[in-house]
């Protein structure tokens, strides 16, 4: 079972700066959907899977968002307690470390 349902800040340090984010997972029926909240646009997260092990639970999806640019960015996350730590990439550039912390219910 995961870990992973509630509401999430996450921050990605990019290039370009730190950039913030509310992820939200919902599991409905064993069916595990998120969306990704930035300061321009809502999107829904797309390929959402989770494998656990004992070092955590290993997230990934994908999503795709138009502004402030198009981009196609992939996340890896470890999820473990209520943080998780990875990275995300953006096409052929470098990786993008990602930090997250459950918000409070």
């Amino acid at each position: 079972m995961t870990s992973l349902p509630g509401t999430w800040a996450l921050t990605m340090r990019t290039p370009i700066g730190s950039i913030n984010a509310t992820m939200t997972f919902t599991d409905k029926d064993g069916v595990l959907t998120g969306t990704a909240a930035g300061a321009a646009e809502t999107v829904p997260l797309q390929n959402l899977r989770t494998v656990i092990s004992p070092a955590g639970e290993t997230v990934t999806w994908s999503q795709s968002i138009t502004k402030p640019i198009r981009l196609n960015l992939d996340f890896e996350v470890l999820v473990t307690g209520d943080t998780m730590q990875g990275h995300s990439r953006a096409g052929r550039l470098p990786k993008s470390s990602v930090e997250g912390t459950r918000q409070a219910a």
